[in-house]
């Protein structure tokens, strides 16, 4: 059966007018922002086409019958990314042409249908019997799963309805490619944010009113100690007025659309007598379309070099070979600490120590402590710290897995 065209006919014939066409397909383009967003674009198809189910299956099985789905209706965890039950390899419809809307009567008769294995287990006891699907081809060559479903009572999808879904494919896979990219882009920002955190480097980002964004936990630790610099409602300070000043006019300089663009930096005085904080600030070029506020607009570093080394312990272990008690005096002694001192600490004895820092001598190829001091700090070890960085929206929770009753059909952000 050949697809139908879409026409103003097969909108009326769903009840569908244009202004409400589009407000679809702009749920559709949410949804690519936020996968919570795209349950209210299933849910509409639910409304649209009468359905008992939508389903948007984002990943076939990586264990038996256990799938990565969107699913809204008459179930548990309706609306939410889940892990569901999906009989993938009983399912009578893998493997259809993509990107070609079908329906059951497409692959076998009413009567084949009811006496389907498939049916009589899965779909039967849900009240599942007319069934519109379609395989969505993606640019990366991945499928995405589209399944809407109605009870017998109903009547079965029409041509015009067919053609109907048909119409909504492109924005659907547009989406999911725009959500796969946005994803990618967010997963590497939180990785190098993650690094710069590990590398005990401070950073807040800024938007155009001065107002902090973004903080990550190196600056909040830093911030709460109101020593040099402080957080005043919700904007970054300096502690004395000359030095404020001059913070505050490099931010502003990082706004000015006409100030030459590159990074300034100053010296920030800490009440306590360590050694003073250094501040590096910003601008972030801006690509948008449209001038919008609230947008990031500015990024500043800090550094204190007084503060402890953030070193994995275990990654300093496995890159220069060291025993554990080798590890833990490297690692003190890169915090600054003379040998006695480090040896106070540790618990060990001073000649105890002495042989340690032999031993790692030896295997690092240095021979002052200044120059392990050197390698340990400019070494790949603190990269290798549990993870930190900017927390910037609230990643969606993709909970254990668990057996629903959701065998109804087979998904759009993860493709197979």
């Amino acid at each position: 059966m050949q697809d139908v065209v879409l026409t103003h006919e097969a909108l009326a014939s769903v009840g569908l007018d244009l202004t409400r066409y589009n407000e679809l397909v702009g749920e559709i383009y949410e949804g690519a922002l936020d996968p919570k967003l795209m349950a209210n674009a299933l849910r509409s198809f639910l409304k649209l086409f009468d359905a008992n189910y939508v389903t948007l299956i984002l990943r076939v099985p990586d264990e038996p019958d256990t799938g990565l789905m969107i699913i809204v209706g008459d179930i548990e965890g309706a609306g939410e990314i889940n892990y569901m039950t999906y009989p993938q390899t009983n399912s009578p419809f893998g493997n259809q042409p993509l990107d070609q809307v079908f329906t059951v009567d497409d692959i076998m008769s009413a009567a084949q249908w009811e006496q389907n294995g498939y049916f009589k287990t899965f779909c039967g006891p849900h009240d599942v019997y007319h069934l519109m699907g379609v395989d969505i081809s993606t640019p990366d060559g991945g499928k995405l799963r589209f399944r809407m479903t109605r009870p017998k009572r109903s009547p079965n999808f029409s041509a015009h309805e067919r053609a109907l879904c048909s119409s909504f494919l492109p924005h659907l896979r547009r989406a999911s490619q725009f959500h796969n990219l946005l994803d990618r882009s967010e997963s590497l920002s939180e990785l190098y944010s993650q690094a710069i955190s590990r590398l005990s480097v401070a950073t807040l980002v800024l938007d155009e009113s001065g107002s902090v964004l973004q903080i990550n936990p190196v600056a909040q630790e830093i911030l709460a100690r109101s020593d040099g610099l402080k957080l005043v409602g919700g904007r970054l300070e300096a502690t004395y007025p000359s030095d404020n000043r001059e913070l505050q006019r490099l931010i502003r300089g990082a706004f000015d659309p006409d100030a030459p663009k590159g990074a300034e930096a100053m010296s920030v005085t800490r009440p306590s007598g360590l050694v003073n904080l250094g501040v590096v600030v910003e601008s972030i070029p801006s690509l948008d379309w449209a001038e919008e506020k609230g947008q990031p607009a500015a990024l500043v570093y800090i550094r204190d070099a007084s503060s402890k080394s953030l070193a994995s312990e275990v990654v300093t272990k496995q890159l220069f070979n060291l025993t554990k008690a080798e590890t833990a005096l490297a690692m003190e002694l890169a915090n600054g600490l003379s040998l006695e001192e480090a040896a106070e600490v540790l618990n060990i004895r001073r000649n105890t120590a002495r042989a340690h820092l032999r031993s790692i001598f030896s295997k690092t190829g240095v021979r002052r402590q200044t120059e392990l001091v050197r390698i340990m700090l400019n070494s790949v070890v603190a990269l290798g710290k549990p993870k930190l960085g900017l927390k910037v929206v609230e990643k969606v929770r993709v909970p254990p897995p668990k057996l629903a009753a959701a065998k109804l059909a087979e998904p759009i952000y993860r493709q197979a």
